[in-house]
């Protein structure tokens, strides 16, 4: 079968790249830099409905986009869920906390506030910073990796 991203995952991200397991995005909010992790699996709801062996390479995925946040952004927490009750697709949001940021400690859900879009040239920019990062990540070089 082919990989189908839903819809409300596809409007509201830009794609960055495949990865072995997961299609990654940014989601197009620029108050958190913030991605999506999508496993390219039909009908995957949960993590445990993955093969195990696809867990395993899904936290490994997560692992790389916290630490390309973390080396980029340097936030004062990352934080990952996933959640599902609005979109059942498997899904895993990366996203990066600050001490400053609009709903500090809280969760992001517990408040409401209107998205702040990516002009198309912060997007573009953030996208290459992404893409650049985890070239740099997959090759271990995690030194030059910087905002």
């Amino acid at each position: 079968m082919t990989f189908i991203l839903d819809h409300r995952l596809a409007e509201s991200s830009f794609f960055i790249e495949d990865w072995s397991l997961c299609r990654i995005s940014l989601k197009n909010d620029k108050t958190w830099p913030w991605l999506y992790l999508v496993p390219r699996r039909e009908n995957i709801r949960e993590i445990y409905d993955l093969a195990a062996p696809d867990q395993l390479q899904l936290i490994h995925e997560m692992a790389m986009a916290a630490r390309a946040l973390n080396l980029l952004y340097k936030p004062d927490k990352i934080n990952t869920a996933a959640l599902g009750n609005m979109v059942p697709q498997l899904h895993v949001h990366v996203f990066a906390r600050f001490k400053d940021d609009p709903a500090w400690p809280k969760p992001v859900w517990a408040v409401q506030q209107d998205e702040i879009s990516y002009t198309e040239t912060e997007k573009n920019s953030e996208l290459h910073k992404l893409q650049e990062c985890f070239k740099k990540l997959r090759t271990e070089d995690k030194i030059t990796c910087q905002r």
